[in-house]
This record gives C-alpha cells, sequence and structure tokens, in this order.
C-alpha cells in the first residue's frame, strides 16, 4: 500500500485527521482559557496516548505523557 493510500485509509478510521489535514498551513493561535474551559488539567489523546495538560501555579502550562 503507498503512502496516500495509507494516509487515507487512516483518515478514514480516524476523522479529525482528515480535518487536520485540511486544515491551512499557517499558525492560527488557539486562546489557552478555550482549551482549559475553567480547569487546571485536562487530558488529551494523540494517536493513541493520554497526555496531560496542566496550568501550574506560576500559570504556566505542562505537557506530560
Amino acid at each position: 500500500m503507498g503512502d496516500d493510500e495509507q494516509d487515507r485509509d487512516e483518515s478514514l478510521r480516524h476523522p479529525d485527521l482528515r480535518r487536520l489535514r485540511m486544515a491551512p498551513d499557517h499558525d492560527d493561535p488557539v486562546e489557552s482559557v478555550r482549551l482549559m474551559r475553567g480547569r487546571r488539567e485536562l487530558t488529551i489523546l494523540h494517536a493513541g496516548e493520554r497526555y496531560r495538560l496542566r496550568v501550574t501555579a506560576n500559570d504556566k502550562l505542562i505537557l506530560t505523557k
């Protein structure tokens, strides 16, 4: 299977990947308050792995696996 076919197959199983590939290449910032929605911590699933994004006491962001 070629790379294009494999990418297409992966996109069918993970519709969010298709949207990401269709997104513009430029940097479109997202405000952290929109992600966190009042929480101090959230879990992000990426490629089948769990990551934890949290706001520190010094108001910094830390991403851990």
